[in-house]
């Protein structure tokens, strides 16, 4: 089990208000699967691992259908980075393990 595995409890300060989602990460070498679940819905995403770093693209249908893309760095039981919504800019994501 890689240190980047886990339930991660994760918040997105977007201009909009706070995103809430839990974040799944199962890795596999290079790469990781998993869901997201929150207030935008539920999604599998799949992304890559270098090191203790995770990025994915995560495809969000609210407010408005766009693709996220997402990066975060694992400190032990803490997971901070950011989020970029192309032309909107980018936003910060910070979260704590669950499991």
């Amino acid at each position: 089990m890689s240190d980047v595995d886990g339930r991660w409890d994760c918040t997105v300060a977007a201009p909009m208000g706070e995103q809430n989602f839990v974040l799944t990460v199962t890795s596999s070498g290079a790469s990781f699967t998993g869901r997201a679940e929150g207030g935008i819905g539920a999604m599998d995403v799949a992304g890559e691992v270098s090191g203790d770093t995770i990025a994915w693209p995560m495809r969000v249908p609210k407010p408005m259908p766009i693709t996220l893309n997402c990066e975060a760095t694992i400190t032990g039981d803490s997971l901070e980075g950011k989020v970029s919504a192309g032309i909107f800019g980018s936003f910060p994501i910070t979260g704590t393990r669950l499991t």
